[in-house]
């Protein structure tokens, strides 16, 4: 090889090696430091994006855990408002059972009544819980349904009743008769805006159903016969509503749509010239059931809980209105139920038993959907493990394959800077020509 001093290219060889030598180095030194083998798009530019999609899922996914876990949150908040309600209404109801026995005097009915107005009263505070400054269950957060009407259906009475029949020729749901006379009484009681009507009448001859109904409720009340096919009514969402059992049956339905037009606590019984109950009437006549709820028409306000990476992935929660208004246990006016006589306490009792259903519907379903979000939140752990045990494979580095490479890049950088220092002498061995 020819002796030059202008270009030493052994020196400018092993100084491109030297350099190669120490990005290699330096990468290595920055793999081992951070953990992962691709820390830039730089070291991998398919896999760094591939890598930061899931990251963003990652991030999401943790994030829609946490949203169910505090919509969980503000459902057990819900639940436990609901769940006070029912426990109210359970000693309601055992407070006018009370009042329904004559062994009670007014003084005494007074008494229970003023209970009850502070139980009811409480029922009002439990409807205006809140989670993060936001009402719940106080009817700011139904679902979007049309005005309804209150439907009162009775399956204990026989398949072929019909508006029309006479009272006298009712039969149970066995064919059995019902043993009213045209001597008997038959009197008829509810509650409509927290007021409880009580009206009486002597059967008579000619007395129909839908006739004695009527009469009695001053038209606030309309019957009609269900058939199998047609059956009860249209709900707040459009959607018909059958008998549970498929048969026909007689429905009862207030005249006003919405919470104004609200009947609870239907009761109708009869008893005979000497004031003697008729057991087997009552039991069928007093099994008139609310199958379509009365609600006021709303837009859709339900609770949106977002539990997804995409839009619109989302739970979205109705919850009903918990106030006492609501329930049929108190007018717009401030009214309660009344328990102030015998027969005002039996209105009274379905009344409260119609409220006690109306809380248990909500109750189960805050219930379904705190048991949903439990599952949501498992679902969306394992989906946030898994993807990030996916982006690990593609990000993380091998430690021990990585400190094997950073060990080789240091010693042939140690290697290749002993070689420039002797490559750098290589030219000083012209300067024995010189001489």
């Amino acid at each position: 090889m020819a002796m030059v001093v202008k270009n030493n290219m052994s020196a400018i060889n092993t100084l491109n090696t030297l350099n190669k030598n120490t990005n290699a180095l330096k990468k290595s030194l920055e793999k081992v430091s951070s953990g992962m083998k691709i820390n830039s798009a730089a070291d991998d530019a398919s896999g760094y994006a591939i890598s930061e999609r899931m990251r963003v899922q990652i991030r999401s996914l943790d994030q829609a855990n946490q949203n169910a876990q505090n919509g969980g949150s503000m459902m057990k908040v819900a639940e436990g408002a609901v769940s006070s309600t029912v426990e109210i209404l359970k000693t309601l109801k055992e407070k006018a059972v009370s009042a329904a026995n004559d062994t009670n005097t007014d003084s005494d009915r007074a008494t229970i009544q003023k209970e009850l107005d502070q139980s009811i009263d409480q029922i009002n505070d439990n409807a205006n819980v809140t989670f993060n400054g936001q009402y719940l269950v106080d009817g700011s957060h139904n679902k979007k349904t049309d005005a309804t009407t209150t439907h009162l259906t009775n399956q204990s009475l026989s398949t072929d009743t019909a508006t029309n029949t006479n009272l006298t020729e009712l039969k149970a749901r066995n064919g059995d008769s019902l043993n009213i006379h045209s001597t008997d009484t038959v009197t008829i009681s509810y509650v409509k805006d927290g007021k409880t009507v009580t009206s009486s009448m002597t059967v008579g001859t000619s007395a129909t159903l839908d006739g004695v109904i009527s009469s009695l409720t001053k038209g606030a009340v309309t019957v009609k016969s269900d058939s199998a096919s047609s059956k009860i009514g249209l709900d707040g969402s459009k959607n018909q509503v059958y008998t549970p059992s498929g048969e026909k049956a007689i429905t009862l339905s207030s005249k006003t749509a919405g919470l104004e037009g609200q009947i609870a606590g239907f009761t109708m019984y009869i008893t005979d010239n000497q004031g003697n109950v008729n057991k087997s009437a009552n039991a069928a006549l007093d099994a008139f059931d609310e199958s379509i709820r009365s609600v006021n028409e709303s837009e859709d306000n339900s609770i949106v809980l977002q539990i997804g990476t995409k839009a619109a992935q989302s739970i979205n929660v109705g919850l009903t209105d918990m106030k006492a208004t609501a329930l049929g246990l108190q007018g717009k006016d401030g009214n309660t139920i009344s328990v102030g006589t015998q027969e005002k306490a039996n209105a009274a009792i379905n009344a409260l038993d119609a409220a006690i259903q109306k809380a248990l519907d909500q109750q189960t379903t805050i219930g379904a959907i705190e048991s949903r979000l439990e599952y949501t939140q498992s679902n969306l752990t394992t989906a946030s493990e898994n993807v990030t045990s996916a982006e690990s494979v593609i990000r993380d580095a091998d430690m021990a394959k990585e400190m094997t490479e950073y060990t080789k890049n240091n010693v042939l950088l140690q290697a290749a800077q002993s070689m420039l220092s002797q490559a750098n002498q290589s030219s000083s061995n012209v300067l024995s020509l010189l001489q």
